[in-house]
């Protein structure tokens, strides 16, 4: 039979490539079509759907975070079957020779039992083929549970790092993090310069978020540990600083925020093209122009050279067009929220609270203002 021999091939051919590209490939992929890429499309579009039907906040980023892990696991079921389909096509190319694969769902089994290396013996091949095929099976089977076992401590150390960085800033910047937040925790004697450390950290953090994200993309789909914390609005923070920095301030070195601005929007950018999600315009306006009056005063208390409105605003308008369509259609595809850059209103951080109660705000707080002078 030749159409089954054909065809096992291929979805054998086909499976062994996507595992290589999704696992071992560390660069990311340009041909348009993946059976990877259509998997996670297409569960997560269906996963999404179901979240919108919870309407407890907690409740729908718990089963959002589900995805991620599970994503992982219907995937390598998803190539496991591939495999054992493909070879069942094989053996059952030799039913005309070959009596015990004569069926179709024989030759699945002989196929599937050796995959798994479980070596039952009640049915075995008796052509040299056969024989061949299921020597050649049984290696790949090994082969392809190391590679398993080998991707996933990758990935969980992508996201250890990842988180790491996002839950530094959740004393720097708020929960969920601003610019704002991290204008007005800056100000104060040596302000400036812990803010230009911290931006230099972003822009080699930013650099770490892309690589592993575009190496390994199924990272994007895990959660944070904190509702109101993500890799995407740590990164949404980064920007709208430096690009208040770079158009409101007169200060002669901003060498450090043009980096990490550049760095962050080309984290962005070639995410949300890795994605496939067109740059959309934001539905409301993120910075009202009373809010950008506070942002101005902060960038005064924090000890910046405050340039004139008119030109300022000028320019941060040009710089938010260059990242803030890319992160609400990533925030859109990946059902999270893009943080307002001054917050409304103040929120207790994530580092306050606990699982008996909150702290007192008012003690924590002289506390850190205590150690802060004392610096």
């Amino acid at each position: 039979m030749i159409w089954a021999a054909v065809t096992g091939s291929l979805i054998i051919l086909v499976v062994l490539w996507e595992a290589f590209e999704t696992i071992v490939l560390p660069r990311r992929v340009t041909r348009r079509f993946r059976l990877t890429v259509v998997f996670y499309r297409a569960t997560w579009t269906v996963w999404k759907i179901i979240a919108r039907c919870i309407r407890k906040t907690s409740r729908r980023e718990t089963f959002l975070g589900f995805y991620g892990p599970l994503s992982l696991l219907f995937l390598f079921g998803l190539w496991a079957i591939g495999l054992v389909v493909g070879f069942g096509l094989l053996f059952f190319s030799e039913a005309k020779v070959d009596t015990a694969t004569s069926t179709f769902h024989t030759a699945l089994y002989l196929s599937g039992t050796t995959l798994s290396t479980l070596g039952i013996g009640d049915v075995v091949p008796h052509t040299a083929v056969g024989r061949f095929l299921a020597v050649a099976e049984s290696g790949l089977g090994l082969g392809f549970l190391a590679l398993v076992l080998s991707y996933l401590p990758v990935i969980y150390q992508a996201f250890s790092r990842r988180e790491v960085n996002i839950v530094l800033l959740d004393a720097r910047a708020g929960s969920p993090p601003t610019a704002g937040e991290l204008l007005r925790r800056h100000a104060g004697p040596n302000g400036i310069e812990s803010l230009m450390q911290l931006l230099r950290d972003w822009e080699r953090s930013s650099a770490e978020i892309l690589e592993s994200h575009i190496s390994y993309p199924a990272v994007a789909y895990f959660r944070s540990q904190h509702n109101n914390e993500s890799w995407l609005s740590a990164l949404s923070a980064m920007l709208d600083l430096t690009a208040l920095l770079l158009s409101s301030t007169a200060d002669a070195e901003l060498r450090q925020a043009r980096l990490t601005f550049a760095m962050c929007r080309h984290t962005v950018v070639d995410l949300a093209q890795m994605f496939h999600t067109p740059p959309h315009n934001l539905p409301v306006e993120r910075l009202p122009p009373a809010d950008t009056g506070r942002l101005r005063a902060q960038l005064e208390a924090t000890g910046f050279q405050v340039r004139e409105p008119q030109a300022a605003e000028a320019k941060l308008t040009e710089l938010r067009q260059m990242y803030e369509p890319y992160l609400y259609a990533l925030s859109r595809y990946l059902h999270t929220e893009v943080p307002p850059w001054i917050l409304a209103r103040e929120i207790t951080d994530n580092w306050r609270t606990s699982a008996w109660g909150r702290i007192s705000g008012f003690a924590v707080a002289s506390t850190v203002e205590a150690d802060d002078h004392s610096d």
